[in-house]
């Protein structure tokens, strides 16, 4: 089988992790397997690039951001194929611009168009663990760009789409998709299928398992992806359209967007979520109990949602998912 496999940033945080996810990755050549493995920067390197380019200046062009921050996920590859060097692995570390990966003009959010997987193919052909940097590319002026927030995990879903991969795993600090962040909500569920729609949905409301670009794009290409946790032996959860083998309940999930200074706007998604007898009423009444002051907004196709104070978003959440989910 061919797999994209794409690491977060606090998967290869430090030495240890490297190794660990190297570990993942060598368990998975060991099984006969064509590897490409997509990276973010380590850690928190992507706010301190931020934090030195102010240092010089305040309000940086564009252009020489994406340059500078580019830098955080070649560190990572680069570190990534010497660690598997080091285990006696074949494997070769590419930046988005020896991946082929070609995007618009657009610095710092960039959309990727194409990618020229050439130099990827030749890679596999030698049986080498090909190890390529997320969040980035090149446009046409021959630029670094970047991608913006979740670019790597859009990077993986791109590179699986034009290599047309049997797979593409997603390696996150969490075992799947659950019904709320299993890090606030203990009781939270896993789920083993979701829709391309309801994740997109939970990922544009404030679930940080993935980023809605890289949802999109795996829809509109038809990959299915599978979120796995880099630490944990877990099933994960597939994410895709699988027609009538899909779980579809009336409440998919419950996400908390903190974004706002002052409110956190905390929303479920699902189906049957308005009227008087609708989870969205549900939702309100948990709240009014729990003495969570709550502004409720315009409901979405898919979607409720409502205000709360900024303090109370994790309170908010496990009070309706406990009212949805546990009783």
């Amino acid at each position: 089988m061919l797999i994209v496999q794409k690491f977060g940033g606090s998967s290869v945080a430090d030495a240890r992790r490297i190794e660990h996810a190297a570990q993942i990755i060598a368990q998975a050549h060991s099984e006969g397997n064509g590897l490409v493995v997509v990276l973010s920067a380590q850690g928190d390197t992507t706010d301190e690039l931020i934090e030195k380019a102010r240092e010089i200046n305040p309000a940086p062009s564009k252009r020489e951001l994406d340059a500078l921050l580019s830098v955080g996920e070649q560190i990572s590859v680069s570190l990534m194929a010497m660690q598997l060097e080091k285990m006696h692995l074949p494997a070769v570390s590419l930046t988005g611009r020896q991946a082929g990966i070609e995007t618009d003009d657009s610095y710092g959010e960039a959309w990727i168009e194409r990618v020229s997987a050439g130099r990827i193919r030749a890679e596999l052909e030698k049986n080498r663990i090909v190890i390529v940097a997320g969040f980035q590319g090149i446009n046409k002026f021959d630029d670094t760009t970047t991608l913006g927030r979740g670019g790597s995990d859009t990077t993986a879903v791109a590179i699986a789409a034009a290599l047309n991969a049997d797979r593409c795993r997603i390696y996150t600090d969490v075992e799947g998709v659950f019904t709320a962040d299993p890090r606030k909500v203990p009781k939270a569920l896993r789920y083993e299928t979701i829709s391309y729609g309801d994740m997109l949905e939970l990922a544009k409301l404030g679930s940080q398992v993935l980023h809605s670009r890289s949802v999109e794009l795996a829809q509109r290409r038809g990959v299915v992806l599978e979120v796995l946790s880099s630490y944990v032996k877990s099933p994960g959860t597939r994410v895709g359209d699988f027609g009538g083998d899909a779980e579809v309940p009336a409440v998919t999930g419950i996400t908390a967007d903190r974004s706002a200074p002052d409110s956190a706007k905390v929303s479920i998604v699902g189906r049957d979520l308005s009227g008087p007898f609708g989870a969205g009423e549900v939702m309100l009444r948990a709240l009014d109990e729990a003495g969570i002051d709550a502004q409720p907004l315009p409901a979405g196709e898919i979607s409720f949602s409502a205000l709360v104070p900024k303090g109370e978003a994790d309170r908010a959440v496990r009070v309706i998912h406990k009212k949805l989910f546990e009783e």
